[in-house]
């Protein structure tokens, strides 16, 4: 007798969260270590850097009293709780894109296979994983429990590139690892993205420049002077910068929810790029760097600013975050000093598909 087609589609919507599920659970003393990679440094060579990269936080000896307490701790305390950040451990070898659907079904479109398979092919030795829409609801749901404002505001945002840019900060605060949009092709294996004496122990986050304009009219075309793009990142989880751009978009979100300003399939009066765009991520990243929190300003005698990456061509680490240049992420863009896609700088191309708007709204 044959089975029918919603009880079939049934059984492999239940493996599909089963092994989700599986897959993404926090780790245990007695569960298996996330996949990672970390490359061989070499110990005559240490990392030049402006001021010194946090510290590596210790690990606390928690007890159920302060574990009861949390919840009712503000929003980043609770997100540092949940996400604690190491800059000594490995980056782990996660891949996060996110589409509509999943390269296994027949409404993946037929123009994002290559791009979506160069990252496969590079990286071999890592899990990479296309979240649909759909999926991304359940996994932000079951990552965040703990702090439920997050998905809140996840599901009171009014458009789907909204969520789309929420997510990369999400994934990657909970799990670590590379986020890059679905129309990017990857040139180089992010095995190679640092130079080898360099020592990963000691950097956090890697981001790239999306635009350096050296023109009076910069403010017709870019949000900032300088700004880091935000369609490819690779962090370790829990990352400050990560928790900050969250807990402000969340923050952000849910005051336009109480205002009544945000309407589903409207745009809201905040733009995207200052929203949960380059604007604020740029911003973050500013903030971050001139955080006496977690720098020694003794060593410097003025804030890090947009100054620091004018005509950056190799990469630039200050403190735990490397900065690479604009060649790296926007290869072949023809302007700004961006090099073509067989540059030795270049790792990751993005063909601006803007597969997040109406087909004949695209580049």
């Amino acid at each position: 007798m044959a089975v029918p087609t919603s009880l079939r589609r049934a059984v492999l919507a239940g493996i599909l969260i089963i092994a989700l599920f599986l897959f993404l659970r926090p780790s245990s003393p007695s569960a298996p270590d996330p996949p990672s990679y970390q490359g061989t440094p070499d110990p005559r060579e240490q990392p030049t850097r402006a001021y010194p990269p946090p510290q590596s936080p210790k690990k606390p000896q928690v007890d159920q009293t302060s574990i009861q307490d949390i919840a009712s701790k503000p929003l980043r305390e609770r997100l540092k709780f949940h996400f604690p950040y190491d800059v000594e451990s490995k980056f782990p070898a996660y891949i996060w894109q996110t589409w509509k659907a999943g390269p296994d079904s027949g409404n993946f479109e037929d123009r994002l296979r290559p791009f979506e398979a160069s990252w496969s092919t590079l990286h071999p030795g890592f899990v990479h994983e296309v979240i649909t829409d759909e999926a991304a609801l359940h996994l932000i749901n079951y990552l965040f429990a703990s702090v439920p404002e997050i998905m809140q505001a996840y599901e009171a945002m009014p458009l789907p590139v909204l969520k789309a840019d929420f997510f990369r900060y999400l994934i990657l605060l909970a799990r670590g690892g590379i986020y890059s949009d679905i129309d990017t092709k990857a040139l180089q294996s992010a095995a190679d993205w640092l130079p080898e004496k360099l020592d990963r122990s000691t950097v956090g986050l890697v981001i790239g420049i999306e635009a350096d304009p050296d023109r009076p009219d910069w403010k017709d075309w870019y949000a900032r002077r300088i700004q880091f793009c935000q369609w490819t990142i690779q962090s370790k989880p829990g990352h400050p910068a990560l928790r900050e751009i969250v807990a402000t978009i969340t923050e952000d979100t849910l005051a336009m929810k109480r205002a009544g300003s945000l309407r589903m399939g409207r745009a809201p009066k905040k733009s995207i790029m200052e929203y949960t765009g380059p604007g604020v991520w740029t911003d973050t990243i500013f903030s971050y760097l001139n955080n006496r929190e977690y720098f020694d300003f003794s060593s410097r005698k003025s804030n890090v600013t947009y100054s620091d990456f004018f005509n950056v061509r190799e990469h630039k680490k200050i403190g735990d975050v490397i900065v690479l240049p604009i060649t790296s992420f926007s290869p072949g863009v023809g302007q700004m000093g961006s090099e073509g896609p067989e540059h030795p700088m270049a790792f990751v191309k993005h063909e601006f598909d803007g597969s997040w708007k109406p087909a004949d709204e695209r580049m």
